[in-house]
């Protein structure tokens, strides 16, 4: 999947928003939530390689750590909470789909994960 493909799908996820906060800074784009704000994807440049760092269960993201190359610990996040995910790796678009939608409901509302 693609950068471009993977903003495409996080703009038609239901309940987000995706912008660009930071001033002069066009390779980052950020993911949350419409209600509380809350990212859930960081869409970032790391050394000329695009990635989205990614809020994981920690042994779910050890795990994804030891089975992909391209699923490190997250760039600039809490280690042992956020993974990072290249693009341009060894990890199947619907893995990269499926951790995304983990992400999402990590970080909702706990009213709403009730």
């Amino acid at each position: 999947m693609t950068k471009e493909q993977y903003l495409e799908h996080l703009r038609n996820m239901g309940g987000t928003t995706v912008d660009q906060p930071f001033d002069e800074d066009f390779d980052t784009w950020i993911a949350r939530h419409t209600d509380n704000r809350k990212w859930f994807a960081a869409i970032l440049n790391i050394h000329g390689r695009f990635g989205v760092n990614l809020k994981c269960e920690p042994m779910e993201a050890d795990l994804l750590r030891s089975i992909y190359d391209g699923v490190t610990a997250g760039w600039h996040m809490n280690k042992t909470h956020w993974n990072t995910v290249y693009f341009d790796s060894d990890v199947p678009d619907e893995e990269l789909i499926r951790m995304t939608e983990n992400s999402f409901k990590l970080t909702e509302n706990k009213t709403k994960r009730r």
